[in-house]
């Protein structure tokens, strides 16, 4: 996609929102990065069930957009509409996560292919195939092989979601059991390396400092880095590489 031609009047929203936070300012940018939001909403809209609505779609995108503006740092070197477009595109990915997209008629047609699958699997002891299941129900291969794949697309589970199986409003998070929480000493032990670590991370330049963050913190690729930072994928690489040997230096020398 083209990036957002940075006019005048942007120039100056910009000013506005980042010394001020201009409400004005902030409506005017949200409007001029709409592209980026319609543009994510077609790209990933392409590979799901009809029964997706855009305009959902759409006020995910939009929310990735507010969050993106509001977390943007314009001293840093990024590209804001770049910076956005990973925004935009987790928040609608987010978004699906959480959501049951599948209507009613197509879940309950679901179940009864799921049903006819697992009586014929107890019947004949192995697997069976989609057209022996569309055979036993009377519906075309095509339509089962379409409502399992919707079916299953639907069924991401968002582990912050209630459990079915408790009448409290315990989520499926707060069931899993957390075999790697730290002791107290441990605890005390992981925070004194992060300062350290923290400590090492500050006599980096500004440049591996803004890589380290984009990749651990920020979860972005080394190739969008390198489009957000506007340089090629293996000197993103090797700025990378360079930094991390810093700190290992750098930590190396403290513990000894």
């Amino acid at each position: 996609m083209s990036r957002i031609e940075l006019t005048e009047t942007l120039k100056e929203d910009w000013n506005a929102w980042t010394a001020k936070r201009d409400k004005t300012a902030g409506d005017r940018l949200i409007e001029a990065y709409l592209p980026l939001v319609d543009y994510h909403v077609h790209r990933i809209s392409i590979h799901l069930p009809k029964s997706v609505q855009i305009e959902d779609l759409r006020s995910h995108g939009l929310m990735g957009l507010y969050d993106a503006l509001e977390k943007f740092d314009s001293s840093r070197e990024l590209k804001f509409d770049t910076y956005a477009s990973f925004r935009v595109r987790g928040a609608i990915i987010d978004g699906l996560r959480q959501e049951d997209w599948l209507p009613r008629s197509m879940r309950d047609k679901a179940k009864k292919i799921e049903q006819a699958m697992e009586a014929m699997e107890q019947k004949l002891g192995r697997n069976v195939s989609p057209q022996e299941v569309a055979h036993d129900l009377g519906m075309t291969v095509t339509d089962v092989t379409a409502t399992l794949n919707e079916s299953f697309f639907a069924h991401l589970l968002s582990v912050d979601e209630p459990t079915q199986e408790s009448e409290s409003k315990e989520t499926y998070a707060q069931t899993i059991v957390d075999h790697k929480t730290p002791s107290p000493d441990e605890h005390i032990g992981k925070q004194a390396d992060y300062e350290e670590l923290a400590e090492a991370i500050r006599t980096l330049n500004e440049k591996e400092q803004l890589v380290l963050s984009l990749f651990y913190f920020e979860e972005f690729t080394l190739t969008e880095i390198g489009e957000v930072m506007e340089l090629s994928t293996s000197r993103i690489s090797q700025i990378h590489s360079k930094s991390v040997f810093k700190l290992q230096q750098k930590l190396t020398s403290s513990a000894g």
